[in-house]
């Protein structure tokens, strides 16, 4: 997987992939606001999944340059046990900036 770590770009301009824990599961998702986009899956406004299991902690997150590579990463994210997805999101910590 390639991430845009270390590029200048504005953090607007870049696409996420994350990992969430929620209560009875993990969640993948992509987005290009993740302050935004936890905040929704916590106010019960997210995806469906994480409507019927609020989640529990950001587990991690990976930015790259485009919604494209986010995608494709996402994909073969999900297609991970969940054991690999959490060892995935220990490489990857994410802290969210208080709003």
């Amino acid at each position: 997987m390639n991430s845009a770590q270390g590029t200048s770009q504005p953090n607007t301009n870049r696409w996420y992939v994350y990992l969430l824990e929620c209560q009875r599961g993990t969640y993948t998702g992509i987005t290009n606001n993740l302050a935004k986009r936890y905040q929704a899956h916590c106010m019960g406004k997210g995806a469906r999944y994480t409507r019927a299991n609020p989640p529990v902690a950001l587990l991690g997150a990976e930015p790259f340059e485009d919604r494209s590579a986010a995608s494709r990463a996402e994909y073969q994210l999900k297609q991970q046990t969940a054991s690999q997805k959490r060892r995935w999101a220990k490489q990857r910590p994410y802290q969210l900036e208080p709003t």
